[in-house]
């Protein structure tokens, strides 16, 4: 990878929202640990990509590189809680799916993200 590519600013952090029958997975439930689910919140999984966010939500519900989570759970891209974020560098994009999924956490969502 070049330099000029890895300071692009061409990758996104996105946001799906998952079905609530997830809720009851261990894994998901370990990994929301000391926050406070609000029922009335969706379950999310935050990602990153170097494609649009769209596309990307297309793969993971064909299964194409996707989270055993979000293969066959996806309800919808939630555009209205990543397009704020915009476009970023490759290493502001890794940054960001973390700490954007901690923030939604203590928003009363509960998230997955690898």
């Amino acid at each position: 990878m070049s330099k000029r590519t890895a300071t692009k600013p061409s990758y996104f952090v996105y946001v799906i929202e998952l079905k609530p029958d997830l809720l009851s997975n261990k894994r998901i439930a370990q990994a929301n640990p000391g926050y406070l689910y609000q029922p009335d919140r969706p379950l999310l999984y935050v990602g990153m990509t170097g494609r649009t966010p769209e596309i990307r939500y297309e793969q993971h519900k064909a299964g194409y590189k996707a989270s055993r989570y979000s293969r066959q759970n996806c309800i919808a891209l939630r555009r209205d809680l990543f397009e704020h974020l915009g476009p970023m560098t490759r290493d502001e994009a890794i940054e960001m799916e973390v700490s954007y999924a901690k923030q939604l956490r203590s928003q009363g969502y509960a998230v997955w993200q690898n």
